[in-house]
């Protein structure tokens, strides 16, 4: 098996199932292989002397791709289904719809994680079934898809892989999952000004940041985390709705 003339330890692969789940059959199969390969199993299995390569071999650079395309067809569906609404509204949806948690969920009805190559540290430690991993290879294989086939091809897959999502997702669903701005708003109903989000520390591999961010506003501050800044200020948006016994939406 090669990856752009990088040796890896011969392993058989059928991608007959996956390309059934996904709904598209590969011209190039190599980038299939690509996005379902975590960079800890390009670590273990590339060749001696290939290992300056490892970044051609696992997904990481597809999820950079993929994440664009991802943005550029949610803003285009939402805009041409929600013509009337206002950019906030639009934001909202879309980050509803992106969000890491979002796409874990589609990745699991998938199976992806069937199908992902993870190393040995990542099989023991439950690599296949972590939320943060999931997302990284939904976005992976939606870039693989666009490379092979083009847009139309990743919009076909992506419109039908967030069907349940996208027929849920409206402007009232979507600010009612925004922490952030139902925190805003609960202030500013109480004359205080807009809190502020700073983040106290960062830890974990750079691969695997965990940052610590607090919410601080006039009476008080609450601390949470998140594998992303935003999932950090949210869930410290939702943490300080509590303190202040404000009925939150469930996530």
């Amino acid at each position: 098996m090669r990856y752009s003339g990088v040796r890896l330890v011969k392993q058989k692969v059928d991608f007959t199932d996956i390309e059934k789940s996904l709904g598209h059959r590969f011209h190039d199969r190599a980038l299939l292989g690509r996005a379902l390969t975590h960079r800890s199993w390009a670590h273990e299995q590339v060749a001696p002397g290939a290992e300056s390569h490892v970044r051609t071999v696992h997904n990481e650079a597809l999820e950079f791709v993929g994440d664009s395309v991802l943005g550029l067809i949610v803003a285009d569906y939402l805009f041409s289904a929600y013509p009337e609404v206002t950019e906030g509204e639009l934001s909202r949806m879309k980050h509803s719809l992106v969000s890491a948690v979002t796409l874990a969920k589609v990745a699991q009805r998938l199976e992806l994680g069937r199908f992902l190559r993870v190393g040995r540290g990542e099989e023991k430690t439950g690599g296949r079934r972590k939320g943060a991993i999931l997302a990284d290879t939904f976005e992976a294989v939606l870039a693989a898809i666009f490379l092979d086939g083009g847009m139309a091809a990743a919009t076909k897959f992506l419109i039908r892989a967030l069907g349940p999502e996208l027929t849920a997702t409206s402007p009232a669903a979507a600010a009612n999952e925004d922490f952030k701005t139902k925190l805003q708003e609960t202030l500013q109903a109480t004359r205080q000004p807009a809190p502020r989000y700073e983040i106290i520390t960062t830890d974990g591999p750079p691969h695997k940041r965990t940052f610590h961010v607090v919410a601080i506003w006039t009476d008080g501050r609450a601390e949470a985390s998140g594998h992303t800044i935003k999932t950090a200020e949210m869930n410290a948006a939702r943490r300080a709705l509590e303190m202040l016994q404000v009925s939150a939406p469930e996530s």
